[in-house]
């Protein structure tokens, strides 16, 4: 993995620091026995070993579902990412904000340990100083530290493989189609879990006005720019949000004539709700809500929007060229004379290229690996059709009624009873998950908490469904405690 400043002009590396915490986390797995040893039962059909557990994604995500795994005992198990190493999730791709939103002080995906938290690891490398002075984390350095995690864990990740195709195949397995290279392999697993982000389980939504452009006109805020491209040049930022203002601040940087951002809203948000409320309670309580509740915190939630980060809109709004559009809803669009002409509820302007930062939509059947089995998925809509006083943004919101209904284990279930039974070994741990199991599967904060709801899960499974072979080698078991010879046996005392 290529090494990357940890800030501009940053701090001095603490020379051996970063050695003295893997030997202390060497130290911690040791003294807690971990990993655990291999405790599943190894299957093997048609000549090749079958998988106990596929990871789809090797971002922050897959890679603490994977460690929590690990801590299980389930070994048998190997982490797919499309990306090359060091390229997984968003963070150097298509992330462009400069710091990651989350405070620093969040123990993420250290999985319980201590010496795993990013705090260890920065104050390892750079000093306790260093750490005081910090703010917020750059978001290279958070990826940085995402590739040590993956390192000192030994953590199985194959990069540059997708995810083809899924099938069922005999004994209940799942038959996966990975691609790497051009070519295609299946591999036979037990479990399948898609730990793909926020577009995991669909993609980049772009309003149709925007998507009839021609491609070359219009990008979508999760895709490759080259900003440099549009030096001197007018942009449109459509969208209000974190990335907008990323995406925005980054134009006017990379020397943009104007930007100007097109704002529905009347206001921004404020208030991060959510965030407000955040707890042990939240992350634990909130898979055990009834569902009307459910979806009355998060239709609340989403109606309120998040805020976009303070420092975030002030690096867009520090530019005289920056120009915010409150109230301002995009009608139509019209290319002439190889320029842009905007109509809006407030009027008409001109530009020369647009990003949408419009969020994503979870829409399976955009994805081809998820043909076999996409329109068999239980969506909440299919069976849940909130009351009037359990929708406080007035409506019923299209995004939770998408959102797939999931089990305890983060499993997808069947629309129809029967219609599709390998379901329920494809585990959804990426944002859609949110309306069943809450903000625990994409989110920094609760990562961890919600890999090991999942592992759990996992664990459960393969040792039920193994249950005749653990049977039997608890009846074969043999090595003896006692050898004979530790006692006598005597006699009772005669009475007189």
């Amino acid at each position: 993995m290529t090494t990357m400043m940890a800030e501009p002009c940053g701090p001095a590396e603490i020379a051996g620091g970063l050695d003295r915490l893997e030997e202390r986390v060497r130290q911690d797995l040791d003294w807690l026995e971990l990993p655990a040893k291999n405790w599943v039962p190894e299957r093997r059909l048609e000549g090749q070993v079958v998988r106990d557990v596929v990871i789809i994604g090797g971002g922050m995500a897959g890679l603490t579902v994977s460690g929590t795994l690990l801590r299980y005992g389930v070994r048998n198990q190997i982490v797919y990412d499309r990306e090359p190493a060091g390229r997984e999730g968003p963070w150097v791709r298509y992330a462009r904000m400069r710091t990651l939103r989350s405070p620093k002080t969040l123990p993420g995906p250290c999985m319980g340990l201590p010496s795993l938290t990013f705090r260890a690891w920065y104050e390892a490398r750079f000093g306790a100083d260093a750490w005081i002075a910090l703010t917020r984390i750059p978001r290279e350095t958070w990826m940085e530290y995402l590739g040590w995690l993956r390192r000192i864990l030994e953590l199985p990740v194959q990069n540059e493989t997708e995810l083809a195709g899924v099938a069922a195949h005999d004994d209940g397995l799942l038959a996966l189609t990975v691609r790497r290279a051009g070519v295609e392999e299946r591999v036979l697993c037990r479990h399948l879990v898609l730990a793909t982000g926020r577009d995991g389980l669909g993609g980049a939504y772009v309003p149709p006005v925007i998507a009839a452009l021609p491609r070359a006109c219009y990008a979508h805020s999760s895709e490759p720019i080259d900003f440099a491209a549009l030096r001197g040049r007018r942009v449109v930022v459509v969208g209000a949000g974190a990335s907008a203002m990323d995406n925005a601040a980054t134009a006017l940087e990379m020397g943009a004539a104007r930007v100007d951002l097109l704002i529905r809203r009347k206001d921004l948000p404020r208030v991060n709700k959510f965030t407000g409320i955040g707890s042990a309670g939240v992350v634990h309580g909130f898979v055990g809500l009834p569902d009307a509740w459910k979806w009355r915190f998060l239709d609340y939630t989403l109606a309120a929007q998040t805020p976009p980060p303070r420092p975030s809109t002030l690096r867009v709004s520090r530019h005289e060229n920056a120009h915010f559009h409150l109230n301002c809803a995009l009608r139509a669009i019209a290319v002439e004379n190889g320029a842009l002409r905007i109509e809006t509820s407030r009027g008409t302007l001109g530009a020369d290229f647009i990003i949408a930062a419009t969020g994503f939509a979870a829409d399976m059947g955009r994805r081809p690996e998820f043909a076999g089995f996409a329109d068999k998925v239980r969506l909440w809509g299919d069976r849940f059709r909130p009351e009037a006083a359990d929708m406080p943004s007035g409506g019923l919101n299209a995004e939770l009624a998408g959102s797939p209904d999931l089990g305890p284990g983060f499993a997808f279930q069947e629309r129809e009873e029967g219609c599709c039974p390998f379901l329920k070994y494809i585990h959804c741990f990426c944002f859609p998950a949110t309306l069943s199991h809450g903000k625990v599967s994409g989110d920094i904060p609760a990562i961890s908490e919600g890999a090991d709801r999942l592992a759990r899960q996992v664990v459960r499974s393969l040792f039920v469904e193994d249950r005749a072979v653990h049977y039997e080698n608890l009846e074969s078991f043999s090595v003896a405690e006692l050898q004979g010879d530790e006692w006598v046996d005597a006699p009772l005392p005669q009475e007189a």
